[in-house]
């Protein structure tokens, strides 16, 4: 569990993702939403593939990257029951196509645009993580 107070390390990586959507943004004239890039693997013309696979082979690729310029990995525990887990990413996976949209799309690059759409969403996300919680530590 993480729990290390850790500014320096959030602030990078907070800086890195805004650089990485501001990139695609104005490079390609897309937005980094992870629900958007891998359904449009499925849906988007060939042409349109090379950009999305790029961006997720980094995703899957900083840890090892990271592992490689530092020599070590952040500590990481999946504590939960498993069935639990598998079911909270099936749901996460329904919300996000009834949102229209996940945390990054909406979250990261829609509140950057002043979307009222991304605000709602965005608010909607972070109500139903706050009772999720409270009902998982403090109920069952």
């Amino acid at each position: 569990m993480l729990t290390e107070f850790t500014p320096f390390a959030s602030l990078t990586g907070g800086v890195m993702i805004g650089l990485a959507v501001v990139i695609l943004m104005i490079g390609l004239g897309r937005i980094a939403g992870i629900s958007g890039i891998v359904r449009g693997l499925f849906t988007i013309s060939f042409s349109d593939v090379w950009w999305r696979l790029a961006f997720l082979t980094g995703l899957i690729g900083a840890p090892y990257i990271f592992n490689k310029l530092t020599g070590t990995l952040p500590d990481f525990a999946m504590t939960g029951d498993p069935y639990l887990i598998v079911a909270g990413g099936l749901l996460v996976g329904f919300g996000t196509s009834l949102g229209n949209g996940c945390t990054s799309g909406h979250g990261v690059c829609g509140l950057a645009r002043l979307s009222k759409r991304s605000l709602v969403a965005t608010l909607v996300f972070m109500l139903g993580a706050i009772v999720t919680v409270f009902i998982m530590r403090h109920v069952m």
